[in-house]
Order: structure tokens, then sequence, then C-alpha cells
């Protein structure tokens, strides 16, 4: 029982910590801007909104349009497109037993680019006319994750190897086709737009776009939390596990089939963000330790104020321009990579 009572404290505090981090990342997010709003009249403007009470002459009705209908789902949408790298970031660093693994790894994200690349080319005519651009890069994350399926198939076994060679060679495949697309792009505008969605954007954000990833992120994370024992068995060897009772191949699928699902549903509102899911496990391996049950949750709260935080610096950086999120996580995460790498060949 001692053993287990420090751990838990400890979890409940990082846990306490991450959503009090949260809360102001998501405040600092909302007030600040071209447009500098006091957060007292960000919750103020949020309240009234969400229940009608307060007078609406304390503020400005541009200052109500850039809260409520601009600033504040972007910052929600970069929480949940935050949780959902997190969470599969963990579970592909298990499904392939590699702490260096990147959920992107599985070739899902070239697949939802190449879907949203065709409606941005193509969606003024023919069979892609009016056809959303999250509904196209689902579609497109759909037929990568089919193609990998089919890859690691191929022999009766899901094993961490074929699953990370059938992601790469899909991904370089249809990434291929992606720059095939945008070569036959129109205008320089257009391209601009393309590479730009590419390298991870949420601006444009709107309410309606919110249910669906949101929905996605909670019930994958419930899905995920109900195999934390099989994934702790999972990181000790395929052999291990399948000892401890567990079909190891059904698992692996299950794993593939979720953290698939989850990457493209992420993919499709805010183009490719790197470096997310790799980055977010490993510090909260350092704080609160490797059981999952306590992983996935934390990595979804770690996961939420670091996108949080790094969409605040994209928008602002070099206003009145914004960076793609993209290159801001590509930055900090590079670095990151090449020392884990580093220590990682330190050990053998």
């Amino acid at each position: 029982m001692s053993a287990v009572a420090p751990m838990s404290r400890r979890a409940l505090t990082v846990t306490a910590f991450l959503l009090l981090t949260l809360a102001l990342a998501v405040t600092l997010a909302v007030s600040l801007g071209p447009l500098d709003i006091p957060a007292g009249t960000v919750w103020t403007i949020v309240a009234h909104k969400i229940s009608g009470l307060g007078d609406a002459s304390g503020w400005t009705v541009s200052e109500e349009v850039v809260v409520w209908q601009v600033r504040l789902p972007r910052a929600l949408l970069a929480v949940v497109v935050g949780a959902g790298l997190g969470i599969v970031g963990a579970v592909t660093q298990a499904l392939v037993r590699n702490p260096l693994a990147d959920p992107y790894l599985l070739g899902v994200s070239s697949g939802a680019s190449l879907g949203a690349v065709m409606v941005i080319v193509y969606g003024g005519a023919g069979a892609l006319a009016g056809v959303g651009l999250p509904t196209a890069a689902f579609a497109g994350a759909l037929l990568a994750f089919g193609l990998v399926w089919l890859i690691a198939r191929r022999g009766g076994g899901y094993a961490p190897m074929r699953l990370v060679l059938g992601g790469v060679a899909v991904g370089q495949l249809l990434a291929g086709l992606t720059s095939f697309v945008i070569l036959r792009a129109d205008d320089e505008q257009q391209t601009k737009g393309i590479l730009f969605w590419m390298l991870g954007s949420l601006g444009g954000t709107e309410w309606r776009l919110l249910p669906l990833p949101a929905i996605g992120v909670a019930l994958g994370l419930l899905a995920l939390l109900a195999r934390s024992r099989p994934l702790n068995a999972l990181l000790m060897g395929d052999e291990t596990a399948a000892g401890l009772g567990i079909d190891v191949a059904r698992l692996r699928r299950e794993l593939f089939v979720v953290t698939s699902a989850l990457t493209a549903l992420m993919v499709s509102v805010s183009g490719a963000i790197g470096f997310v899911g790799l980055m977010v496990p490993h510090v909260v391996r350092l704080l609160a330790g490797t059981e999952h049950r306590k992983l996935l949750p934390l990595s979804a709260l770690t996961g939420a104020v670091l996108l949080v935080a790094v969409d605040v610096v994209a928008r602002i950086a070099l206003e009145p321009e914004e960076i793609p999120i993209g290159i801001v996580t590509a930055l900090i995460g590079a670095p990151l990579f090449l020392y884990l790498l580093d220590r990682r060949l330190e050990r053998r």
C-alpha cells in the first residue's frame, strides 16, 4: 500500500498542475493577438454567451466576436488536437515498442494530406466539387489506413517491424502523389495555401469543427484506457504478453485501428503537426512513470497544453503574419529527438 499511495498522490499533483496550466494557456490564447483583450473580459464574455448573464455593455462588439467566434473555438480545437496527438503518441510507441516512434509513422497523415490537397486543387469541379477539406482529409487517411492494414496482415501477423515498414512505404507513396498534385496547382496562392495546411494550421476554426474530433478523442481515450493493462504487458515483449494470456495479434490490430482513426481525425481538422506525439509521452513518463492508466490521460493533458502554447507562439511571433504550427513544433521537437536518439545509442 505504501508504494502505491505516493505514486497516486504524485499523479494527482501532476494532473492538477496540468489542468491549471491548461486553463492559463487557453486564457492567454484567447486574450493575446492583434487585439489584446483582458483575461477578465474574456471569461465574462464566455460566461455571458453560455448563460446569458452579465452586462454586454462591458465590452465591445469586436471583442465579443474575436473571443467567441475566432479565438475560443481555435483554442479549444488546439486542446482537442493536442490531446489526441499525445494519446496516439503514447500508444504508437507501445504498439511498435519504440520510444522514438511518432504517430505519423503509420502513414495516415500522408493519406490525409493527399485528400486535403486534392480538394484544394480540384475541389472546384468534377467529383470533388462540394467536398469539404476535413472530409477529404479523413477519406485520404482511411485510404492510407487500409493500405497499411493490408500490408500488415500479410503473413498473418502484426509484428512491429511489419507495421513500421508498411507505414513508411505507404507514407512515401502517398507523399509522392501529393507532390504530383501540388505540381498541378494552377496558381501561386493555391500552392501557398496547400503548403501552409500541410505544415499544420488551426486558422479558420469554427464551432462546427469541434464536436467530431472532441467526441472521437474522448471515445478513443476510453477505449485505450480499457486496454491499459495489455498495453503495459506489450512493452515487455510479445512472448511475455502472450504468457499473460493476451492475444497479441488481436491487441495490436485493435490498437492500430484506434490510433489510425484518431490520427485521421486530428489531421483532417488541423493538418499534419509533427513531433507532438513524440515529445509528449517522454515528458509524461518522466513525471508519472510508464503505467498506461496514468500515461494516457496525462499525455492528453500535456499534449493539449503544448499545442495551445505552440499555437499562441505561431499566431503572435510574427504578427500580423501567422507561422504554420508544424514549423514551431519541428523547431522544438527536432533537437529533442536528436537528444533522445543520442541517449538511446549511448545505452547500446
